[in-house]
């Protein structure tokens, strides 16, 4: 038997209970664990992230916290487990999720002889974005007084902040940053302070891997510390500043080693 058709008082009632609309995480990793031979680099990370959210990912040294970033970012296919895009399924073999995503890595992704203004024109034409583009996002870190300087001669700061205009060319929805502080001086993390809290736009989720304890805690939503490719510790941003923090932080790394 069919069920009876709503009339039309019933359709146009604004007190009727309108059905939910699920919106999916806009980041998700699922039990994601990557192996190197017989190592485990990542094992078993498990997290969602709405639109706007910013996780800080803490961990000493060979915890796996840039193996992490390679898997959220495509960069490397799990072993076992899964990371998602706004509720898809990344796959590295594809590439129409590859604009979804901008990636802050170690290397830069920069070419010397190039001027600043020739490189992000090259990234913009990949990613098929107006000229006019490259010349914003040299405004947006500060260096369109150095559009026309080829790389080679830019301070390590001057390249970080050239680093993070290439990843936010395209306007992705997801940043990954790994270690975006570090070697810069006191005037170039400032700078790029700046640039990063814009990003805490609504729309963006991010996810920074530092082992600057306050510059992460600032701008962080979620926290995360990461010892031996596990997550020991996984929370909103404590109320407290990066000094009462410290304490269970060191506490959460040496319990985990």
């Amino acid at each position: 038997m069919s069920a009876a058709a709503a009339s039309p008082a019933e359709l146009g009632d604004p007190d009727r209970v309108r059905p939910t609309v699920s919106v999916p995480p806009r980041l998700e990793a699922h039990q994601v664990t990557r192996s190197f031979g017989p190592v485990r680099a990542v094992e078993g990370v498990s997290f969602r992230l709405a639109a706007g959210e910013f996780l800080t990912v803490f961990g000493p040294n060979g915890a796996g916290k840039t193996t992490l970033l390679r898997l959220l970012g495509g960069a490397l296919r799990p072993t076992s487990g899964e990371v998602r895009i706004a509720g898809q399924s990344l796959d590295p073999a594809e590439t129409a999720w590859r604009s979804r995503i901008g990636v802050l890595s170690h290397q830069g992704f920069l070419y010397g002889h190039l001027t600043a203004a020739e490189n992000l024109a090259f990234y913009g034409r990949l990613y098929g974005v107006e000229r006019e583009r490259g010349a914003e996002a040299l405004e947006r870190v500060g260096l369109q007084d150095r559009a026309d300087r080829p790389v080679r001669t830019f301070s390590r700061g001057m390249r970080q902040r050239l680093a993070l205009a290439r990843t936010l060319l395209h306007d992705p929805d997801v940043v990954l940053l790994d270690e975006p502080y570090t070697g810069l001086d006191a005037h170039a993390a400032a700078v790029l302070r700046d640039v990063l809290a814009q990003l805490k736009d609504g729309r963006r989720t991010v996810v920074l891997v530092t082992h600057n304890l306050a510059e992460g805690l600032e701008l962080a939503d979620h926290v995360a510390i990461l010892v031996r490719g596990r997550f020991v510790h996984l929370a909103p941003r404590p109320t407290s500043d990066a000094a009462a923090f410290a304490p269970f932080y060191l506490d959460a790394v040496e319990a985990a080693l």
